[in-house]
């Protein structure tokens, strides 16, 4: 079974431009692609996850991976998926978060030996004059076409700025220079970006009279339809620091029976085979292929120490004990003794804001030293830090142990 064919066993592919170019150039490690992510964020998150699994996937192939940090695309924002216009970032702010990208993905890409290629869009977007780029590039695209492809019609309602508007112009454009100046021949995406991708085979069609391939990944859902990646506290970071190894583990520990299998076999790097034997399991063996899911991939994520840490912690709570060596610390200041409960799980990362944390405790379910917190205004002092450290919880499973400085 070649890569190409395993992407499909796994339910990676979505759409292609021609199938049979496409799974020539992967299967014989001839492809040089890339795939865009916009720094719109310090940190990487598990949207992107599946697109750096499918890097490491066809690198091991023997293919060519072009990982393109869109510095440039960043200060338009992508209205893909959009019902309103993205936060206008900074150049200092997107510089920030390109660095962080660059730790994280090596991680998953070897970028040794120019086995991989690391670039910035603002390295050619920001230098582009705009009236040399309309004329270049503007006969190329029909307004009308542009304005019936999916990424601009959820925005057409609440009104589509102009900036937005040259969104797909600038990402044709990044395949266009590639294509020229990398011998990049195949763009990846999600799902969301087809007609972005879409923008680029033609231009390099009309400018260059060459062909060049796209192909799309599915988004990853769950079963009801909705982005996998999302909780109550906001997105699943690949960051340690924004969602603790713990809580990764955790949150793949709990996705749905019916999804799990799904997960298994589109972001973890167990064989087909050994997949296959867990489709036919059920009751606690679901539990089990859960654990197995956790443990890929915060082995993958924040390495095996890490996973197994998580790992011991998360049958420690199943149990109904805690070690408090693996449950998430936080570490307070003696500046803050006196601190609202509230204040605290926000301070704290623990609930994303005050009103969600005002929720939790009107429901009971907030505790705090095993006690309900039944009091919003409680006052958080040192008579909370009897044994060194006041443990917060919520839901069945989700400690925070806080320490003071």
């Amino acid at each position: 079974m070649g890569i190409y064919e395993e992407l499909i066993e796994r339910g990676l592919l979505a759409q292609v431009t021609d199938e049979s170019k496409i799974r020539e150039l992967v299967n014989t490690g001839k492809a040089t692609f890339y795939i865009g992510f916009d720094p719109t964020a310090d940190s990487l998150h598990v949207g992107h996850f599946m697109a750096l699994c499918l890097m490491k996937r066809l690198q091991m192939a023997g293919n060519k991976p072009i990982a393109l940090v869109g510095g440039g695309t960043a200060m338009i924002g992508d209205p893909s998926g959009r019902s309103d216009m993205r936060k206008m970032l900074t150049k200092d702010d997107i510089n920030h978060n390109i660095e962080c990208f660059k730790k994280q993905m090596s991680k998953f890409i070897d970028f040794s030996d120019n086995k991989a290629i690391l670039l910035n869009n603002a390295d050619w977007l920001l230098n582009l004059n705009y009236v040399d780029l309309l004329r270049e590039v503007g006969p190329c695209f029909s307004v009308n076409k542009m304005l019936g492809a999916e990424c601009y019609k959820q925005r057409m309602e609440k009104g589509l700025s102009f900036l937005e508007f040259n969104y797909m112009i600038m990402q044709s454009y990044d395949f266009y220079h590639l294509y020229q100046n990398y011998d990049c021949n195949l763009q990846f995406g999600g799902d969301d970006q087809w007609s972005n991708m879409l923008g680029g085979t033609e231009l390099i069609r009309k400018k260059l009279a060459k062909d060049a391939e796209a192909m799309t990944i599915n988004l990853l859902l769950k079963s009801d339809g909705t982005k996998m990646g999302k909780t109550s506290g906001g997105a699943v970071w690949l960051d340690e620091n924004k969602t603790s190894p713990f809580d990764f583990y955790q949150y793949w520990r709990n996705v749905d029976d019916s999804d799990v299998l799904k997960c298994i076999k589109m972001l973890t790097f167990i064989p087909l085979d050994e997949i296959k034997k867990m489709e036919s399991w059920e009751g606690e063996q679901l539990n089990k292929a859960k654990e197995i899911l956790a443990y890929e991939l915060t082995n993958l994520v924040h390495g095996k120490e890490n996973a197994d840490k998580a790992s011991e912690a998360a049958k420690a709570l199943f149990s109904g004990s805690v070690n408090l060596d693996n449950v998430p610390t936080y570490s307070m200041s003696k500046d803050d003794l006196g601190i609202n409960v509230m204040d605290l799980c926000v301070k704290s990362n623990f609930l994303p804001s005050k009103s969600e944390a005002r929720r939790l405790i009107m429901q009971g379910g907030l505790n705090l030293n095993g006690e309900k917190v039944e009091d919003i205004n409680l006052a958080i002092d040192n008579s909370f830090f009897k044994d060194g450290y006041a443990l917060l919880k919520k839901g069945k499973k989700n400690f925070l142990k806080v320490v003071v400085e």
